[in-house]
C-alpha cells in the first residue's frame, strides 16, 4: 500500500533559497516541484514557465521531517478512553494487529506536526505487550489513512523491560519478569519460524505467524522497545538467535554500550528527550546521548513517542542534541535522512533529491533556532500549510 499523487498538483519554484538538501552540501538556489515530486534544484535550476515562484529571500528549505516513532492516531489528544487504541492488552502476543487499522487522520497532533514541518511518522502499536503489533509509515495529512500511507507494514513492534512485566505481572500470568519476557519472544519467533519451515500448502491459518515470519526473513524489522542497557542487550542476543533486521526504538541508555551497538550494526530511535525521569528505566536519559551514539559510529534517529511529546516539539529536541554535541547537520539529518532510511523510505524522502516526493519545507531560517518556524509545508507537491503573518496562525489546507 504506497500514496498514489495528484495529477492536478501546481508547479512551484522556490527561488533565492537557502537550501539544505541533507543528502548534498548546502547551497543558494532554486528547488522545483513538479507533479509531486522534486524535478530540479540548484544553484542555476530553471524555472519552469507558468510556475508559481515563491521568492525565499534567503530563507531555509529542507525535506520534511520525519519521526520514525509516535502513537500519532493510536493515542488520541483530548479523547480520553474512546480514543485509547495504542495496546491490545488481552494477550502477551499480538503480532497480528495492526496500527493502520485504528488510526484516526482527525487526531489534531497531525496538524501540530505540519506546524512543527514534520511530514512523514512512523505509527507504532504501544509497549504493554512482549509483541505489539504492525507499525505504518504514512504522511501527515490525508482525509483517510489509506491515502497516507508509504509503507504497510513498515516493522513489527516488541517490547522488552518495564512495561509488558508490569502489565502482565499485575494479572499474575506470564510474562511477569524479565526472564518471562524474552522466553514470550522467543517461543513466538520459534513457533512461526516452525511454521514458515512447513509447506504453503499444508500451513493452517495463522496470522501471527505470518506477521512474525516476515520479520525472520528480514522483509521488515524488528522495532525493539528498550530502555536499560540490559534489556538492549538481551534484544541484541534475540536478534543475532533468529537472525533479525533490529531497529532500537527509544534506547535511552544505548549510549551506555554504544560500541556493542555500533558493532552490531543497528541503529537508534532515540527519545524522547523533553520528559521527567518518570521511571527507573528513563533515569539515565539525557541529552548528550545522540552525540555520543553518532560518534561511536551509530545510526542514530530522534523520536518525540508523541503524544509522550508533542509531535510538533521534535525539531527542538534535535536542537537540544546540537547543544549537547551532535553536529548541526548531524542534528538535522537524525529528523530526516537517517529515519527514512531505517523505514526503508529513503528512495522517496528524507533529503531533496531529483525524482523523490516533494516533501519540502520552507522555514523562517536554520530549524534548529527554536524563533523559526515554518512559513510552508508541502506533502507530495501539494501545499498544507501556509502560515498566513496577518492571522498570526498557521493554515492548514482541507483534508
Amino acid at each position: 500500500m504506497t500514496t498514489s499523487l495528484p495529477t492536478d498538483l501546481p508547479t512551484v519554484a522556490i527561488t533565492g533559497a537557502h537550501v539544505h538538501p541533507v543528502s548534498a552540501e548546502p547551497f543558494e538556489g532554486t528547488v522545483v516541484l513538479e507533479n509531486g515530486r522534486i524535478a530540479a534544484l540548484g544553484p542555476d535550476a530553471t524555472v519552469p514557465d507558468g510556475a508559481e515562484v515563491i521568492e525565499a529571500r534567503g530563507r531555509w528549505v529542507l525535506p520534511g521531517f520525519v519521526d520514525a516513532h509516535v502513537h500519532l492516531g493510536v493515542h488520541e489528544e483530548g479523547e480520553g478512553w474512546a480514543g485509547q487504541d495504542t495496546n491490545e492488552m488481552t494477550g502477551p502476543v499480538m503480532a497480528a494487529v495492526r496500527a493502520l487499522d485504528a488510526i484516526n487522520p482527525a487526531d489534531k497532533g497531525f496538524d501540530d506536526a505540519l506546524t512543527g514541518g514534520v511530514t512523514s511518522v512512523n505509527v507504532n502499536p504501544g509497549s504493554g505487550n512482549p509483541i505489539g503489533g504492525l507499525a505504518v509509515a504514512l504522511h501527515t495529512h490525508g482525509r483517510v489513512v489509506d491515502e497516507m500511507v508509504l509503507r504497510s507494514p513498515s516493522g513489527l513492534k516488541a517490547a522488552l523491560g518495564e512495561n509488558p512485566k508490569r502489565v502482565y505481572g499485575e494479572k499474575n500470568q506470564t510474562p511477569a519478569t524479565r526472564l518471562g519476557v524474552a522466553l514470550t519472544i522467543r517461543t513466538a519467533l520459534a513457533t512461526a519460524r516452525d511454521w514458515a519451515a512447513k509447506d504453503p500448502a499444508e500451513r493452517p491459518v495463522d496470522l501471527t505467524s505470518e506477521a512474525l515470519a516476515r520479520v525472520l526473513s528480514r522483509e521488515i524489522p524488528w522495532r525493539q522497545h528498550s530502555h536499560r542497557a540490559d534489556d538492549i542487550a538481551t534484544a541484541l542476543r534475540i536478534a543475532e538467535e533468529f537472525g533479525l533486521d533490529l531497529v532500537l526504538d527509544h534506547g535511552t541508555e544505548s549510549y551506555l554500550i554504544a560500541d556493542r551497538v555500533a558493532e552490531r550494526g543497528v541503529p537508534v530511535l532515540y527519545g524522547p528527550l523533553i520528559v521527567s525521569r518518570s521511571k527507573v528505566e528513563v533515569r539515565e536519559r539525557t541529552p548528550r546521548a545522540p552525540g555520543i551514539l553518532h560518534r561511536a559510529g551509530v545510526k542514530v534517529s530522534i523520536i518525540t513517542d508523541h503524544p509522550v511529546v508533542p509531535i510538533d516539539f521534535l525539531v527542538h529536541q534535535a536542537s537540544l542534541a546540537m547543544k549537547e554535541g551532535l553536529p548541526h547537520d548531524e542534528a538535522i539529518r537524525a529528523i530526516t535522512l537517517n529515519p527514512a532510511e531505517v523505514l526503508g523510505l529513503a528512495d522517496r524522502i528524507g533529503s531533496l533529491e531529483v525524482g523523490k516526493l516533494a516533501d519540502v519545507v520552507l522555514w523562517e531560517g536554520d530549524p534548529l533556532d527554536t524563533r523559526n518556524r515554518a512559513e510552508h509545508v508541502w506533502i507530495g507537491g501539494r501545499e498544507v500549510l501556509r502560515y498566513d503573518a496577518e492571522q498570526g496562525r498557521a493554515v492548514i489546507a482541507e483534508r
